[in-house]
C-alpha cells in the first residue's frame, strides 16, 4: 500500500492552489451533491436520509451555528498539536470515521477502499456490524492501523458473543455499543424507495461470515444471500434489552467498551456504572428519533454530569474544521466522521475518502491557528460563546 502523508492547513492550501486540473470538491455540501449525482436514489437516501421529517438532522447543524469561536491574537502558534489519545488509540487529528453500515451501496469494494484510505492516515475506522465485508478481511486489509468495532447486540446472545470474540481475535481495540439502534427507525425516504439493503444480501458481510449465524439458517448464505438477510433483519430487533443486560456483555470481553447513542446524563453515569470505559454522545446522526436533541447541546448536559475526566466523544452533523474545535471546546475528546466521508468513498473510491480525511486535517489545523491556540488537548469553554 502506497504510503500517504497528511501535511498541515498551510502546506496542504499550497498544494490544493498548486493542483491545477484536480476537480475533487472542496467543500462538504459539494460531496455530497456529488455523490446524489452518481448514486441511485435508494443508496443515496439511505446514506443521506434520517428519520421523519429530518428534523434532527437540521438540529444538529442548527447546533453548531448557534456555538461561535472566539479567536485569541498573536498567540506564537507557529506550531501546533492536534494528536489526541482515547483509550490507548492515539489518531493523528481529532476524529475517527464513524461506523456506516452498507458501505456497499456507496462502492462495491466500499468497506476495503474507506479501509486502505484510513490506516493509510493512521486514523482509526469503527467497523459497523452492518458492513458488507468480515470483520476479518477488513483487519487483514488495515494490517497494524488503528480500528474500533461497532456492535449491534441482535435478540441472539450467542451471535453477539461471537461477534465479540471475533473482534478481539482480529485486532480491534475497542467494542462500540450502538445504543440508540435496537429497531430502525421511521425513515421516510427509505420506506418511499421501498429500499431496505439488508433484505437484499447487502450489509450482512459480518452475519454470513460468522460460525453461530449460519448455523441458524436452513439454506447456506452462498445459495440463497437473501434468506440470510431476512434472517438478519429478523434478529436485529431488540427492545427488550435493558441496563442490566450490559454486565453481560462487560464479562464477555478485555477490551474497552464504549456505548454510542447517549443523548442525556442520567443514561451516561449508567453505562460508566455498567463498567464501560467511554461514552460516545450520538442521536445517530438524525437516523433514528424525529425531533430528538441535537448531539452538541447533548455534549454539554453529558460533559457537565460527568466531569472533566470521563471519556466522552460524539457525532453527528460534523462537516468541517470548526465543527471539530466546537465539539472539542465543549468537552469532546474526539468526534466521530460519518456521511461526508462515505460521499468521498461515492464520488472518488479510496480516493474520495482520502481527500475528505486530509481537507479535514487542514481545516481542522488552519482552523486552530487563526484562533491562537496550540494544541486541541487543551481547549475548553472559553474558546467559544453562544451567538446572542
Amino acid at each position: 500500500m502506497p504510503e500517504m502523508s497528511f501535511p498541515f492547513g498551510p502546506a496542504t492550501q499550497a498544494e490544493i492552489y498548486g493542483g491545477g486540473a484536480d476537480d475533487l470538491p472542496i467543500d462538504p455540501d459539494e460531496w455530497e451533491s456529488r455523490a446524489k449525482a452518481v448514486l441511485e436514489p435508494g443508496p443515496f437516501d439511505y446514506i443521506a436520509g434520517g428519520a421523519g421529517g429530518e428534523s434532527t438532522m437540521r438540529a444538529n447543524r442548527e447546533a453548531f451555528a448557534r456555538w461561535r469561536l472566539r479567536p485569541a491574537m498573536l498567540a506564537g502558534n507557529q506550531q501546533r498539536d492536534l494528536h489526541v489519545n482515547v483509550l490507548g488509540t492515539s489518531p493523528p487529528a481529532p476524529f475517527l470515521l464513524a461506523p456506516v453500515g452498507v458501505l456497499s451501496a456507496a462502492r462495491p469494494d466500499g468497506d476495503l477502499d474507506v479501509a486502505r484510505a484510513a490506516a493509510g492516515a493512521g486514523v482509526p475506522w469503527v467497523v459497523s456490524t452492518a458492513a458488507s465485508t468480515p470483520m476479518e478481511t477488513i483487519a487483514q486489509t488495515m494490517g497494524g492501523a488503528p480500528r474500533w468495532y461497532q456492535l449491534y447486540w441482535v435478540n441472539d446472545r450467542e451471535v453477539v458473543a461471537s461477534l465479540v470474540h471475533r473482534a478481539e481475535a482480529a485486532g480491534y481495540a475497542a467494542i462500540v455499543l450502538t445504543l440508540d439502534t435496537l429497531q430502525l427507525g421511521w425513515r421516510v425516504r427509505d420506506l418511499s424507495n421501498r429500499y431496505l439493503p439488508f433484505i437484499l444480501g447487502e450489509g450482512i458481510g459480518q452475519f454470513t461470515s460468522d460460525p453461530v449465524f449460519r448455523s441458524r439458517l436452513s439454506v447456506s448464505p452462498e445459495d440463497d444471500p437473501q434468506n440470510a438477510g431476512t434472517a438478519m433483519v429478523g434478529m436485529f430487533s431488540n427492545l427488550g434489552l435493558r441496563w442490566d443486560d450490559l454486565a453481560w456483555l462487560r464479562e464477555r470481553t478485555r477490551l474497552p467498551l464504549l456505548a454510542k447513542g447517549v443523548l442525556r446524563a442520567d443514561d451516561a453515569r449508567r453505562v460508566l456504572d455498567a463498567g464501560f470505559e467511554g461514552i460516545i454522545v450520538s442521536n445517530h446522526g438524525g437516523r433514528q428519533v424525529d425531533g430528538a436533541v441535537a448531539a452538541l447541546d447533548a455534549l454539554v448536559e453529558v460533559r457537565d454530569a460527568l466531569g472533566e475526566d470521563a471519556v466522552v466523544l460524539m457525532d453527528s452533523g460534523i462537516r468541517r474544521g470548526a465543527d471539530v474545535i466546537k465539539a472539542l471546546a465543549l468537552g469532546a475528546n474526539a468526534v466521530l466522521l460519518g456521511r461526508p466521508y462515505v460521499y468521498g468513498l461515492a464520488v472518488a473510491g479510496q480516493t474520495g475518502v482520502e481527500r475528505v480525511i486530509r481537507n479535514l486535517m487542514a481545516e481542522i489545523d488552519l482552523t486552530l491557528a487563526l484562533i491562537g491556540a496550540h494544541d486541541v488537548k487543551a481547549l475548553d469553554r472559553s474558546w467559544i460563546t453562544l451567538r446572542p
